[in-house]
């Protein structure tokens, strides 16, 4: 079986290994502009030896931030700064990717940090949409249901932002369908109660998305890769399920998604969540084995050896650590080092590298 530090073939792209950062929200965006707090934090990641980081939220549509200190992909005013973060990265040996992302019902919200409500007009606050009038919960503002011609404007703008993506440079795109966020919310019975051709049955609920992909897909280079984010389960009965999850990821790998990073949760406020070490590899590893499609495992892998287990018994193809890499951008090389893996060191850290490494190549 491949190991942590193999490489991993993703159409033309080869990850240099099977470590990957997940998509963190960082709320420090001014109307979508990636600043120098972007700049640093993805870039020492970068340095790090990652071999994918998956950018933060990336709003496809102003109305679709979680915050005001949301990412933005809606504008072309957005691509340069966002470009000098995937040129650094790709100089790093870094793929970079963007994840194209739609708050629906939980957006226009406090930053991050503060307790999460849904803002007022007066505070810069803004009208949500959704699959159906369901608020996220208490202190969340009523959605407006999307008609049909809003959901073919949303579809329309994930494809424009991945357009954009690409003429910032970016080697992979990841589509957020987890979460609860907007796509996720089109999945679950419990946020879509619509009666049309986008809610009801599950060839229905999974309309939305798969519309999404087949946009995206169309703009997407053949010879780059298609990520897509789902939460596996809603955690609460009657919820999106794990049965559902490997059903629709059948479909997508025939639609031409490449990676399907696997997480959990985040539809409602009261699902009770049995986090602990792992606690999610379950549904990568399901979702690869019966859908036939590779898989990012993520939630709280924290440890090399680990990560090394899930890679080498074949429960995902990847790992992606988030708490961990914000704690320790270099903690692949440190990985490396624990399990006897020569990697190669930025030439500029040489000096604090075990003895014999060699250093990386880089394009300054």
């Amino acid at each position: 079986m491949a190991h942590l530090f193999e490489p991993l073939p993703l159409r033309e792209i080869v990850l240099s290994n099977r470590i990957g950062i997940p998509p963190m929200c960082q709320y420090s965006a001014s109307e979508g502009i990636a600043a120098d707090w972007h700049f640093v934090h993805y870039g020492s990641r970068a340095v790090g030896g990652a071999a994918l980081m998956i950018l933060e939220a990336t709003a496809v549509t102003p109305e679709g931030r979680i915050s005001a200190g949301d990412l933005g992909i809606w504008d072309e005013r957005h691509v340069e700064p966002l470009a000098r973060i995937a040129r650094f990265a790709r100089a790093q040996g870094c793929v970079a990717a963007v994840q194209l992302a739609h708050a629906g019902r939980k957006a226009s919200v406090a930053l991050g940090w503060h307790s999460q409500r849904a803002l007022t007009k007066n505070e810069g606050g803004w009208a949500v949409v959704a699959p159906s009038r369901i608020p996220f919960g208490e202190g969340y503002a009523m959605p407006t249901e999307l008609d049909e011609a809003g959901i073919g404007r949303v579809i329309a703008q994930f494809a424009a932002g991945a357009r954009r993506a690409l003429a910032g440079g970016f080697q992979a795109v990841e589509i957020h369908a987890a979460h609860g966020y907007l796509l996720h919310q089109f999945l679950s019975p419990l946020s879509n109660q619509r009666r049309d051709a986008y809610g009801g049955s599950f060839e229905n609920r999974t309309r939305m998305v798969r519309e999404v992909v087949a946009a995206v897909r169309s703009e997407w280079p053949q010879r780059l890769p298609l990520l897509v984010r789902l939460s596996a389960t809603d955690w609460v009965e009657g919820g999106w399920s794990a049965d559902e999850t490997v059903e629709l990821c059948r479909v997508l790998k025939k639609m031409g998604v490449d990676l399907v990073d696997v997480s959990s949760a985040g539809l409602v406020p009261n699902a009770s969540v049995p986090a602990g070490p792992g606690f999610q590899t379950e549904f990568a590893a399901r979702v690869r084995r019966e859908a036939g499609v590779a898989t990012a495992a993520v939630g709280l892998i924290t440890s090399p050896v680990q990560a090394d287990h899930i890679v080498r018994t074949g429960q995902a193809d990847m790992v992606l650590l988030g708490r961990e890499i914000l704690r320790n951008p270099y903690w692949p090389l440190a990985a490396a080092q624990a399990l006897g893996q020569a990697v190669a060191w930025p030439h500029q850290y040489l000096r604090a590298a075990p003895a014999g490494s060699t250093g990386r190549q880089q394009a300054l």
